[in-house]
């Protein structure tokens, strides 16, 4: 059906089609109408119905700026623009609401219209028309386009955005949808919904358009069934925590870790009678002991962990977990998926905080989890009743943080890599760690599962307390703060930032965070300005 050439009202159109047995369309009482054409149940496709304005080809980029300033709602002008298409493009079901009967949009329908009132705003929640849930159909050349996209590189940029996006639009980004619900045609419809014969979000905790362009993005780069973004990393161990571990059952995790993760299995997993192991990252001998000794659930571990960047052998560690029943989940945070793949060595769940190297740019914070099918469908389970939702905005940020992810992190490897050699041999530092150098104890695992060694470097000053505040008072170039993996160096002392609350013999004997320990993060400026900056700040020490 060819669009109107002309935005009036005589550009309402109706589209003819019936579907025999279907109950909606007895309720469209021979109003005029456009109608979007949906397969339900693998059956004939149904209309159903919604007073629209057909808008000529290009409509969006004829607008004037006048008609642009009136769009007031932050989504309007995106959602127009997403609601336009020239092709019978159809795409992927949320996945949140995806069944084995999901709806297909059929190649009949040419063009995507929006409704929009007298005065230009909306007036007719038709977004989630245009937004059409649907079995994704790919054409063969799209397919045969999709299959080059091997590298990580290509996947950062195009995967879960080019192919398969789940919102009808020419824009080259994928646009942000901002609703808090999704509408529904009308009643038999919505019960159509939930006995399975039509897929929605639903509601705005359920997922988004933009949200899911960002989790297939991550299924892709981890090599993962699926994948679940949501607020924080901090939530995303909550989150799987609560829903893998059951009320007395047994975890066990590894000494070197974030703190507040320590904090939540410390204090709030024994109220669910779950009891700990903790082992040192590389003690295999004491892990076949718990395994041998305890009902394990789960084996939870960052890998390089936080802060002395140790490593864990994946792909033992999960054969040893898997002949036992109990399942793996790496915190890939300080690798990112272009470093290591966890999933691809063994592991079940590979858990990020998207905060740091995933977005990249020290301006949004999330989490996420890839992992199979099923064991993603129980964390959403949780995730859907208890919160924690993604802010579409962020996850905007993240897509686009993330088309520069593989750049980013071979800069990030090569300059920390550098600078850890040139600390070592540097005589007011005893001692560095990081898995790239030959001295670090895991270096032979790094080496077999890394395929570089990430961008943060930790080490200790020849020094006190006193005497690393200043080293990191006298830098230039990196802030001072609590994260890690940004466009910006970052540095912080492990001993004020995390550990401040405690003595220092407690920190010591429990965590091994000594006074002098400087946790380093190094950015993409340019080696040798801070080469520079390290060595006049150790300058500074005496």
């Amino acid at each position: 059906m060819a669009a109107s050439s002309a935005f009036s009202p005589s550009s309402l159109v109706s589209l003819a089609v019936s579907a025999s047995g279907d109950r909606g369309s007895a309720a469209s009482g021979g109003r005029t109408h456009a109608s979007f054409l949906r397969g339900v149940g693998g059956g004939a496709p149904r209309v159903f119905s919604a007073p629209i304005l057909r808008f000529p080809r290009n409509f969006v980029r004829q607008m004037s700026n006048k008609a642009r300033r009136n769009c007031s709602n932050i989504g309007v002008a995106q959602i127009v623009a997403a609601s336009w298409s020239n092709s019978s493009s159809s795409f992927e079901a949320p996945r949140s609401a995806a069944s084995a009967d999901a709806v297909v949009a059929p190649e009949a329908v040419v063009d995507s219209a929006i409704g929009v009132g007298v005065g230009g705003i909306l007036s007719s929640p038709v977004e989630s028309q245009t937004l059409a849930v649907g079995k994704e159909k790919v054409s063969p050349a799209a397919a045969k386009v999709a299959a080059t996209l091997s590298s990580d590189g290509s996947l950062a940029v195009h995967a879960g955005e080019r192919y398969g996006r789940g919102i009808i639009t020419d824009a080259i980004t994928t646009p942000v949808v901002n609703t808090s619900a999704y509408w529904f045609n009308n009643s038999d419809e919505l019960i159509d919904f939930k006995e399975k014969r039509h897929t929605s979000f639903e509601y705005g905790r359920y997922g988004n358009p933009t949200t899911q362009a960002l989790e297939e993005k991550m299924s892709a780069l981890e090599s993962a069934e699926s994948t679940v973004f949501v607020s924080s990393g901090m939530y995303a161990s909550v989150a799987l925590l609560s829903s893998l571990v059951p009320a007395g059952g047994h975890i066990v995790i590894t000494t070197d870790c974030y703190r507040k993760t320590g904090i939540f299995i410390q204090n709030e997993l024994p109220k669910k009678g779950i009891t700990v192991t903790i082992i040192d990252p590389a003690d295999i001998g004491s892990l076949k002991s718990a395994l041998d000794q305890n009902n394990v659930s789960l084996f939870f571990s960052e890998s390089p962990t936080n802060p002395f960047l140790r490593c864990v052998d994946i792909e033992l560690v999960s054969q040893l977990c898997h002949n036992k029943g109990a399942l793996v989940c790496i915190d890939s945070t300080f690798a990112s998926p272009i470093n290591q793949k966890a999933l691809t060595l063994g592991a079940d769940l590979v858990l990020h905080s998207a905060t740091k190297f995933i977005a990249g740019h020290n301006d949004v914070i999330g989490g996420c989890i890839s992992g199979s099918e099923e064991l993603i469908s129980k964390i959403r389970l949780y995730h859907h009743v208890v919160g924690g939702v993604l802010n579409p905005n962020a996850a905007y940020l993240i897509l686009r943080g993330m088309k520069t992810l593989h750049l980013r992190v071979k800069e990030q490897n090569s300059t920390a890599l550098r600078m850890a050699q040139l600390l070592e041999e540097h005589p007011k530092i005893i001692r560095v760690y990081y898995p790239g150098l030959q001295s670090h104890p895991e270096h032979h695992i790094a080496k077999r599962q890394m395929a570089g060694f990430g961008g943060v470097v930790s080490f200790e000053i020849a020094g006190d307390l006193e005497t690393t505040k200043k080293f990191i008072d006298s830098l230039k170039i990196p802030y001072i703060a609590p994260s890690f993996g940004g466009c910006e160096s970052i540095v912080d002392q492990p001993a004020i930032m995390s550990y401040w609350d405690i003595s220092e013999s407690e920190r010591v004997a429990k965590y091994g965070i000594k006074n002098n320990l400087v946790r380093f993060s190094f950015g993409v400026e340019d080696f040798e300005d801070l080469k520079a900056d390290v060595l006049q700040a150790l300058e500074k020490i005496n």
